[in-house]
């Protein structure tokens, strides 16, 4: 089956306080956005990337292109009003009868072994997505007290989720709730079943300033 990496890139990041988006900061040099999106290639070159920006940064990302030599072969589409809409529009660019892994535009540090068994799984049983056990304790609020829970029981979920192309994009075709919080959980609307896969822990979003210094020790670090 024929690899999409949809990479999603249309928020404006207004947590990290800088003038400019996100995922148009450097990251060893680069956009934290080349880096994610290379990372599809890194793992297999005939990898079709589509990139979703919000459309007031199309000339911004083309000149970080020609200003960083992106020279891999992309389709760049224009973002809607929230995620869901953005991987809406990036889904039409993605033929049935694939593989679409949906990736997050700040996770730059997912590994190859993350991709691989994401697709790998998504092959055999229609989607994938990456997770990962949490390191801290938990505790849950119930009516202003908390008590302990097993953290086993629970899972920090990653980018990307893959998916056969034809059912996300049939699970796309509902109608839009505050309550997706993920592609998954879009997808569950028809009545899928979601397969977890094991993530890697580096895979973090950025989202504030020091998740740009973390990200700056762990990519040399990275397979």
């Amino acid at each position: 089956m024929q690899k999409y990496a949809l990479i999603v890139a249309g928020g404006v990041g207004k947590r990290m306080g800088s003038g400019i988006p996100k995922q148009f900061l450097e990251l060893a040099g680069k956009p934290i956005l080349m880096h994610s999106a290379e990372r599809f290639v890194a793992f297999d070159k005939s990898v079709n990337l589509v990139i979703v920006l919000n459309e007031d940064y199309f000339g911004y990302w083309n000149e970080l292109v020609t200003r960083h030599s992106f020279s891999f072969p992309y389709v760049l589409v224009k973002g809607g009003p929230h995620r869901f809409f953005s991987v809406k529009n990036g889904l039409e660019h993605v033929p049935d009868g694939s593989l679409v892994a949906i990736h997050d535009g700040v996770r730059p540090l997912v590994s190859k072994e993350t991709i691989g068994r994401c697709f790998d799984t998504a092959e055999k049983f229609g989607n994938a997505v990456p997770a990962i056990i949490p390191s801290d304790s938990l505790r849950v609020l119930k009516e202003k007290i908390s008590c302990p829970v097993n953290r086993e029981y629970f899972k920090l979920i990653q980018t990307p989720q893959v998916f056969h192309s034809d059912l996300i994009r049939k699970a796309y075709l509902h109608e839009y709730s505050a309550e997706f919080t993920d592609d998954a959980t879009v997808l569950e609307t028809t009545g899928e079943v979601i397969h977890l896969v094991e993530g890697n822990r580096e895979n973090i979003k950025i989202t504030n300033p020091e998740d740009l210094l973390v990200a700056s020790a762990l990519l040399p670090t990275l397979s």
